[in-house]
């Protein structure tokens, strides 16, 4: 009998098999991932010095370039390059928390986690030590009883001795009838 197509194959994990199995809906959390990249890139030194290099230029051009080539002259206080920073400004602010948010989030789990894994070390800390204790218990209590060689080697010499004078005394008793 064939195997239907449907059922699924236990010699191999179950899962996505490639592009064509993709859920097509768009994640719940792609925002979240995406803000997370923005604060990530936000944060770097190249993203420093590119806006760095980006307001000096700005300031450059529109300080030093003719009049009539400048679009955000110096005598109207920069106005265009203080809307769009303080544009960016408003919008990575909210992207920033989100992204910490989340990151808080993450790292409340992962001490919660943590804790978990801490507790059951413990446990099996105190249990290994318990089971210590008691097998100390046992062969101190074993040791005591235990027949070592010597112990072993003195028993034998003495029921030697033993059977020595009982065969001698046999003897004296066969000889004397």
């Amino acid at each position: 009998m064939a195997r239907s197509s449907r059922q699924p194959s236990l010699d191999a994990p179950r899962g996505r098999s490639g592009m064509l199995s993709r859920n097509p809906q768009p994640s719940r959390d792609r925002f979240g991932r995406f803000s997370e990249a923005f604060a990530r890139g936000m944060g770097t030194s190249g993203f420093l010095i590119g806006m760095t290099v980006f307001v000096a230029v700005w300031l450059l051009w529109n300080s030093l370039a003719p009049t009539n080539l400048q679009f955000d002259p110096r005598a109207t206080n920069f106005t265009l390059l203080t809307l769009i920073l303080s544009l960016q400004a408003s919008y990575a602010a909210p992207l920033i928390l989100l992204a910490q948010n989340r990151q808080d989030d993450r790292d409340r789990v992962q001490i919660e986690q943590d804790r978990q894994r801490a507790e059951r070390n413990l446990a099996d800390t105190e249990y290994l030590a318990r089971e210590i204790v008691a097998l100390r218990m046992v062969v101190t209590d074993v040791a005591d009883d235990v027949v070592t060689k010597d112990v072993l080697r003195a028993e034998l010499r003495t029921l030697l001795e033993q059977l020595d004078d009982r065969d001698a005394a046999q003897d004296k008793d066969g000889a004397a009838r």
